[in-house]
């Protein structure tokens, strides 16, 4: 006798996403905009601290959409990005800002937000943003990482050699740091390398360590400021962009990268 079908399992592949809005309204407006992609699983949440790090530590999401301002506070969600980011570091944060001035951006990138985005852009586009930033990507125009690119020229000088002179990354690190100025995701690198994901994770950390670097961004750096012979083996298409704005968001959507404003030197990527 036959039996009827099971009913289909939720896609275990879909992102978890938490939207935390300025207002509670707004969260749920938010949340049902970006329904419209079956590939998201968006839920929206109460703009609170409590709230928001509660709902991260128990639904345990893959991205979080946060609002630079938070609780009548203009910079709560910085706050609230750093502690995210200490608490849940495989959460990527994409903070909702309505001005990108030089301070918010650096300061959104130092409290370990992988994205920052524009209340003026649509839903389409932010989902995209999502998408990106799950890959490992960062998601920023050109004028916003010119700033970042700007801070850390400003900052201490990166190692370049040990202290008995010879190169400070092993030649696995090199293909690795290679690989991540190609703007691939861990899954990507993995795979090209023949390695484990949770290897390359182990390789970022020592990466960040003998370089004395914290995401991505300033690793891309180091190779477009001390090794613009490795681009040699980067695609055309990567050479190209570099050279006429320095290493912009390599892997960021065509629609995206078309509303960038004239080129500033930027670069890619953010957080491991």
């Amino acid at each position: 006798m036959a039996h009827p079908a099971a009913p289909l399992t939720e896609n275990m592949d879909r992102i978890r996403v938490l939207a935390a809005e300025s207002t509670w309204m707004s969260s749920q407006l938010l949340a049902e905009a970006l329904a419209q992609d079956c590939r998201l699983e968006v839920t929206g949440i109460e703009p609170k601290q409590a709230s928001i790090l509660g709902a991260v530590a128990q639904r345990k999401p893959h991205v979080i959409l946060l609002s630079s301002a938070l609780e009548d506070s203009a910079t709560r969600g910085f706050d609230l990005a750093r502690q995210i980011s200490l608490a849940s570091p495989g959460t990527r944060i994409i903070l909702l800002m309505d001005i990108s001035h030089a301070s918010a951006v650096v300061e959104a990138f130092r409290c370990g937000a992988q994205g920052i985005f524009s209340r003026t852009e649509s839903s389409k586009i932010l989902a995209k943003c999502i998408h990106s930033v799950h890959r490992g990507q960062v998601w920023a125009n050109s004028a916003e990482l010119g700033y970042v690119i700007g801070a850390l020229k400003d900052s201490e000088p990166m190692r370049l050699v040990e202290a008995g002179g010879g190169a400070i990354l092993s030649k696995r690190e090199q293909d690795v740091v290679r690989c991540v100025a190609e703007g691939l995701s861990n899954r990507e690198i993995a795979t090209r390398l023949k390695l484990t994901e949770h290897t390359v994770k182990n390789y970022l950390f020592r990466i960040f360590d003998k370089l004395g670097v914290s995401s991505r961004v300033e690793v891309v750096l180091y190779v477009f400021r001390f090794h613009k012979e490795w681009m040699a083996n980067l695609p055309s298409r990567l050479q190209d962009q570099a050279s006429v704005a320095g290493p912009r968001l390599l892997n960021a959507p065509r629609k995206a990268a078309s509303m960038m404003r004239p080129p500033v030197p930027p670069t890619l990527a953010s957080g491991i």
